[in-house]
């Protein structure tokens, strides 16, 4: 009998003791998920409740979430750009953000910007010109922003801007393409198309301190080489810091006599002659295919920002060779290599529609 109730009295003491650590657990995770909670609400409120600050953002055509989640903490205009994400995933209005140029305040809660980006809420009285964009995309831009075809043309004319600073390394005869400076200009209805494309150029010369042409010519490269490169650079790769190792790997492949083989830049001559560029025809051959042509492209592929100049001026000091941007989940981010074993295992797993290089 005495055993019986030895052996009673230590279950139930077990379960007494399982029982209290269950509580505490529950409390534990009870305690992490309001704190956790506590954190998302308070990253959901505006950056400055008493500030009006207004803040110009542009968010460029086919942007993905995350990219405009950063967009707009970079600005400033929102306190995380994880809590950006949770909000329009719990509210699966991911795919209702529109492209455009927002006027946000600073005063202004995630479900507020939210809002706008779902509306379309765009500044009417801001010409943008957005990152990453070819001079046939700017061009359209200005005359879907109702600007006349024949004015735009004129004022897209190098000819207009011969002695600006921005224009003292571009080859003579070549176009403003890669030179335009994307940002958002205040216009009326008597700003003329030359006065914003000289604005831009204006910023773009801001941006070309004499410190930044030294470390191109450090690389060896003109200033037009570098805003080539800058373009392949921005147009490949969305964050600052895989931006600076992508410029290594294009570094390293023209010391060691190996092609480019950059899409982007396939896809540029694709589409200036017209051809669907859905899909990355590397047999097609322009100047600026350089799966076939060694070295850089013969010229700047879009505009080009601030980031992938810095990017050009200052490349990692690594030693990939190979890189490949992921699609599907993994959109966005970018995979590099040393040898070209690990970077086919990379296309394979992070990559289904690239083409193998």
């Amino acid at each position: 009998m005495k055993t019986f109730n030895s052996r009673t009295r230590i279950k139930r003491t077990w379960r007494r003791v399982i029982l209290a650590l269950l509580i505490v657990m529950a409390l534990v995770v009870g305690g992490a998920l309001f704190a956790a909670r506590r954190v998302y609400v308070q990253n959901l409120r505006p950056v400055d409740s008493a500030s009006h600050r207004e803040v110009v953002v542009a968010i460029g055509s086919g942007s993905s979430l995350d990219q405009i989640a950063q967009n707009l903490q970079t600005s400033k205009v929102i306190r995380a750009a994880w809590a950006f994400k949770q909000y329009v995933r719990s509210q699966r209005i991911a795919s209702a953000l529109k492209a455009g140029t927002y006027r946000f305040t600073t005063n202004q809660d995630v479900a507020s910007i939210a809002t706008d980006l779902v509306k379309g809420k765009v500044a009417v009285d801001l010409f943008t010109i957005l990152p990453g964009q070819r001079l046939d995309q700017i061009r359209q831009a200005f005359i879907d922003g109702g600007y006349p075809a024949s004015e735009v043309d004129a004022a897209l004319n190098p000819d207009n801007y011969k002695n600006h600073p921005a224009l003292v390394g571009k080859p003579a005869g070549t176009s403003l393409e890669g030179y335009l400076y994307p940002d958002s200009f205040q216009k009326t209805a008597d700003t003329r198309a030359v006065t914003i494309i000289t604005a831009s150029l204006d910023e773009l010369a801001s941006f070309l301190s004499p410190d930044l042409k030294a470390k191109f010519a450090a690389e060896g490269l003109s200033v037009h080489q570098a805003i080539t490169l800058a373009s392949v650079v921005e147009r490949e790769v969305s964050s600052q810091d895989d931006r600076s190792i992508a410029a290594q790997v294009f570094f390293k492949r023209i010391k060691d006599g190996i092609r480019l083989q950059s899409d982007v830049t396939v896809l540029y001559g694709q589409a200036i002659n017209g051809k669907d560029t859905k899909y990355v025809d590397t047999s097609y051959d322009t100047p600026y295919n350089t799966f076939l042509h060694d070295g850089l492209p013969v010229g700047p592929i879009s505009n080009v920002t601030v980031s992938g100049l810095k990017a050009v001026a200052n490349p990692a000091a690594t030693d990939y060779v190979y890189f490949v941007a992921g699609d599907g989940d993994d959109y966005g981010k970018t995979y590099f290599s040393r040898t070209l074993a690990e970077h086919k295992a990379a296309v394979a797993a992070h990559c289904k529609s690239c083409s193998q290089q």
